[in-house]
């Protein structure tokens, strides 16, 4: 017990918090610290003075721990005041910028995406990325013999030539498609849903990315027209990119709408950075086809409805007049600090 005194008059004598520590290793120890080993010592006293030891034990167990407080108090203090003394802080002077975090650019857009049409009366509607043919292709009316299919085009999780059904043969989806279907096949009409996430195609060069993020929509009702999709579309995008885009409409063919339409955006930037010249495509879009609605169980009769699906990426292309889609993949901070 006597050793455990003398640490005491140790501790209010060290000169530095390394010292510090060095005797609370000393004293503390798991294996061979000098209280641990003192209270080792106890099992083999006889009972009674194996309580009383305890509780002296116990007692300088905190009479020490207190004192290693109170002097780190007192050495930290020691140091602030010489710091005032000897190196005073101008407080006049400016800090350097704290650097911040911030989203990325495609989950922040697509938060946008949300809000924007949230205002306008589209629910958000997820779903898996591993998808089945059957929702991926079938009942979106793509024909077997459609390119889109093609292994060259697609990532198969199955065999592609395995003979397997719709719903037991597996793609990553490659539009989120497959919950227009998904939400249609679950819900009765009328209804709004924005269809946000990242799908996956064998492309890649300065507009294509094997993994991209899309947002779809669809809307379905009673009297749902193509003006309706363009007083949608327009809206959305001016509120996007900016009040003063510039679009364009023209026919185009998909499986799943009759008519379809492209929607192109006029480039913004030096039309020489533009790998595809003036106007960039956005995405495709158009009123649903009939046999989309009847393999959703919708009477195409009876309700008519559009649809659109739009990239992520090239609307931020659009924005900020960024060249190539490959730089949202890098993680070079000195592209993503400029946003």
């Amino acid at each position: 017990m006597s050793d455990l005194a003398s640490y005491e008059a140790k501790i209010q004598s060290a000169a530095s918090a390394a010292d510090l520590d060095a005797l609370e290793l000393e004293i503390f120890s798991r294996k061979h610290g000098a209280l641990t080993l003192a209270m080792k010592d106890l099992t083999a006293l006889p009972p009674a003075e194996k309580v009383k030891k305890g509780q002296e034990l116990n007692r300088s167990k905190q009479t020490l721990t207190d004192a290693l407080a109170t002097r780190r108090n007192e050495l930290s203090q020691k140091s602030l005041g010489a710091l005032s003394s000897e190196d005073k802080l101008d407080v006049t002077l400016e800090l350097p910028p704290k650097p911040r975090g911030h989203l990325h650019l495609i989950p922040e857009f697509i938060r946008q995406v949300e809000e924007v049409f949230g205002r306008m009366g589209f629910e958000v509607a997820e779903g898996p990325e591993l998808e089945s043919e059957k929702y991926n292709f079938n009942d979106l009316n793509i024909p077997d013999t459609h390119p889109a299919r093609d292994s060259q085009d697609t990532f198969w999780i199955s065999d592609i030539k395995e003979k397997l059904p719709p719903d037991k043969k597996f793609v990553m989806r490659t539009h989120t498609s497959n919950m227009q279907i998904r939400f249609a096949s679950t819900h009765k009409p009328p209804f709004r849903i924005i269809c946000p996430g990242r799908v996956y195609r064998k492309d890649s060069d300065a507009t294509h990315s094997p993994m991209f993020h899309q947002f779809e929509g669809m809307m379905v009702g009673k009297d749902v027209s193509l003006a309706n999709l363009k007083g949608v579309l327009v809206t959305a995008m001016r509120e996007l990119i900016g009040r003063d885009v510039e679009f364009r409409f023209r026919t185009g063919f998909f499986p799943f709408v009759e008519p379809g339409l492209e929607m192109d955006m006029m480039w913004q930037g030096d039309e020489s950075e533009s790998r595809e010249g003036k106007w960039l495509e956005m995405g495709g879009c158009g009123m649903v086809h009939p046999n989309v609605l009847k393999n959703c169980g919708i009477d195409p009769d009876e309700w008519q409805g559009f649809a659109f699906g739009f990239g992520v990426e090239r609307p931020l292309m659009i924005k900020h007049q960024i060249p190539d889609l490959r730089s949202f993949y890098h993680g070079d901070l000195r592209f993503l600090r400029q946003f």
